[in-house]
């Protein structure tokens, strides 16, 4: 059986505005793994993936209850140190946002903030992060040059490979491929396979066949409530929820 990295107990956030986007979720997230959270719009993947790094915590939030343990710590706890917490829980979004940097700068900008002064040990974060995102053999040779310079396909896993630079436990994907072409949504999906192998990743993906194709597990949502969990092959080709096989058979969504 899996380790759990991450336990998440009768976790349900109300919005300001009244929204309820979380009901009552428990899951448990193993350790070096692809977890695809799948659902239609609006079905609280988006702000579950925001409540593993507290980034709700910049949103205007009514209540957050529950738990949400990482290696047995609640992170929900008002004495967590959030920014100790996102380094340890990485995310990259819909639309890469590269910084107004070189390509080198973008991966050491995040280290530099944290103090790291020494320049072999950014030149190694550098070469790690870019190899691990598949970007490496294509940036090497320009690694002053622009980020802004980069493909869209090429920024997305330059976002991914500055996430790695920090060393993170954890990655979060919300969507990451939504905006790109297939060669690099491809390239994407073949990185996070090898990464699973050092991480725990929690992807949001763009469609029902990318969760298909990516996930080891799988969650289920609609609506705010956790439908069905299971082991990825098992739940798109025999779901045992009848709204579950409903949505992988395209009756709605």
């Amino acid at each position: 059986m899996p380790t759990d990295k991450i336990i998440i107990q009768n976790l349900s956030l109300q919005y300001a505005d009244g929204t309820e986007s979380l009901r009552d979720i428990t899951i448990n997230i193993p350790a070096n793994a692809v977890t695809v959270l799948f659902g239609p719009a609006g079905g609280g993947k988006s702000s579950l993936l925001r409540c593993l790094n507290r980034l709700n915590d910049l949103t205007e939030v009514r209540s957050v209850t529950g738990q949400i343990l990482i290696d047995g710590e609640d992170i929900l706890d008002p004495k967590t140190d959030v920014i100790a917490l996102r380094r340890r829980v990485g995310m990259v979004f819909a639309r890469p946002v590269v910084l107004p940097l070189t390509i080198r700068g973008n991966l050491t900008y995040g280290l530099e903030l944290a103090g790291e002064r020494r320049k072999s040990r950014l030149e190694e974060a550098v070469e790690r992060g870019l190899k691990l995102a598949a970007l490496w053999d294509e940036v090497k040779d320009r690694l002053d040059d622009p980020a802004i310079a980069l493909s869209g396909g090429q920024q997305q896993r330059l976002c991914l490979a500055r996430v790695l630079a920090n060393q993170p436990e954890i990655i979060l994907l919300d969507e990451p491929t939504s905006g790109l072409d297939p060669i690099s949504t491809g390239k994407v999906e073949v990185a996070l396979q090898e990464l699973k192998k050092q991480y725990t990743i929690v992807l949001v993906p763009h469609s029902i066949q990318q969760a298909a194709r990516t996930a080891d597990y799988a969650a289920f949502f609609l609506q705010g409530s956790l439908i069905e969990v299971g082991e990825g092959k098992e739940l798109f080709t025999n779901p045992k929820v009848k709204r579950t096989e409903d949505y992988v058979e395209g009756r709605f969504g």
